[in-house]
């Protein structure tokens, strides 16, 4: 792949609605609806380990979500983002940039950023999420003080 090639303009805008509904599922701390993305064999790979399975990442995010309030989920995918892999053109893979704002139920808000890479799967009409990842970008370090 070329960093030049351009994805396909109805895959992008098939891409776009996706997350959109992703940040507005994720937005509303609504663990069923952000794990209804996924297949039933997917794996989400978080900074913990992997989980597999639809259920067992239902099951990780409505625990996340007991913790932890997300707003402001903003997932971005790539401009040269998605790229149709295999030969029978039904699975695509993905990648960008993410933020959003977490806050603990007793702490300060806290804003955080990272990448994302996504490989996913047609199921009829539907793309769905066959693996996860993400990272976190540290945020940057305070200046040193003059001495």
């Amino acid at each position: 792949m070329k960093k030049t090639d351009t994805p396909d303009p109805q895959l992008r805008q098939q891409l776009d609605a996706k997350i959109q509904k992703y940040n507005e599922a994720f937005d509303k701390n609504d663990a069923g609806a952000v794990a209804a993305f996924f297949t039933e064999d997917a794996v989400l790979v978080t900074d913990k380990g992997p989980i597999y399975g639809r259920e067992a990442i239902e099951k990780h995010f409505a625990d996340l979500f007991q913790i932890v309030h997300f707003s402001n989920h903003i997932d971005m995918a790539d401009q040269y983002s998605p790229h149709i892999i295999g030969p029978a053109g039904n699975e695509m893979w993905s990648n960008g940039e993410w933020s959003l704002t977490l806050q603990e139920k007793t702490g300060d808000r806290i804003p955080l950023k990272g990448y994302w890479s996504e490989i996913f799967v047609r199921e009829g009409d539907a793309w769905k999420v066959r693996m996860q990842m993400w990272n976190i970008t540290p945020a940057p370090a305070p200046p040193a003080e003059a001495k």
